[in-house]
């Protein structure tokens, strides 16, 4: 991804699927540092942390423990200082309501993982493609 290796957050309770994305983005060259939070609450505390570097993405689960994502994107779309971040949902529901709420509260993309590790590397590839020629202010 293009943004002078700013971090990527991560916001997944499972432990595999962290592992698989961070696999998935060094196969394919993505050099960013990751950040990993378990849930809502742990990420919006670090996003409103002055002290911490802000993330160029940021990869949200739905099905979380304490703050599921749904919550946190409630929390953050409804906030003038994080609102801006690009919110991807990258989750195992397929529940269509999922989607439609997921697109009601702003992300930018929602996408499947697949159970295939080839094709999550290709789900990988494909966000990093399109926020690679995306213009962002």
């Amino acid at each position: 991804m293009k943004f002078a290796n700013k971090p990527l957050l991560v916001i997944e309770d499972d432990q595999v699927d962290v592992m698989t994305i961070k696999r998935a983005l060094k196969e394919i060259h993505v050099a960013n540092p990751v950040i990993h939070m378990e849930n809502g609450e742990d990420a919006i505390a670090y996003l409103r942390d002055a002290s911490k570097e802000k993330p160029c993405i940021i990869l949200l689960d739905l099905n979380m423990p304490v703050m599921n994502g749904l919550e946190f994107l409630e929390v953050v779309k409804h906030d003038d200082e994080l609102r801006r971040f690009p919110v991807i949902v990258l989750t195992t529901s397929e529940e269509q309501q999922d989607k439609v709420n997921s697109f009601n509260l702003g992300v930018a993309g929602y996408m499947a993982k697949p159970v295939n590790y080839r094709q999550f590397v290709e789900v990988m590839r494909s966000i990093d493609l399109y926020w690679t020629i995306s213009e962002l202010p």
